[in-house]
């Protein structure tokens, strides 16, 4: 990323984030999968909660009967919203980059396209895996 110094609400920003193992190197140049290990992880772990609630609130205002499909149907159905839902996407993009650093937000201008790609599966991967979480979500029991 950018050899820009951190400013005090970069520092912030990344004492609220998890630590989490990674085995990568450091490397003179970044690449996109440096940066899926070492900022869009930790920062999806971070705003776990609020992923699901979001995918909770769409499926609840979009009248979807999440809780009576089984868990196959369930998988499609996240998959298919995060991959076909602009409004959702974009929002989700939103609540990720927003904790973003500023040299992290110059490498992610720089690339973009192929980040919000990544960002986007990994945020399906960790739906996907919770869905229990979500439909709890869903509920109220969460």
């Amino acid at each position: 990323m950018a050899s820009a110094l951190p400013t005090s609400a970069d520092t912030a920003l990344l004492a609220l984030r998890p630590v989490l193992p990674t085995t990568l190197a450091v490397a003179p140049e970044p690449t996109a999968g440096d940066f899926l290990h070492r900022t869009l992880r930790p920062v999806l772990k971070l705003q776990n909660e609020l992923l699901l609630a979001l995918v909770a609130d769409f499926l609840r205002e979009h009248h979807v009967a999440f809780q009576a499909r089984n868990e196959a149907e369930q998988l499609r159905t996240v998959t298919e919203l995060l991959s076909r839902n602009v409004k959702l996407r974009y929002t989700i993009i939103g609540v990720i980059i927003g904790l973003f650093t500023s040299s992290e937000q110059e490498f992610y201008r720089q690339h973009r396209s192929e980040l919000n790609r990544r960002l986007l599966e990994l945020a399906t991967q960790r739906v996907s895996s919770q869905l229990p979480a979500l439909t709890a979500q869903l509920t109220g029991a969460a």
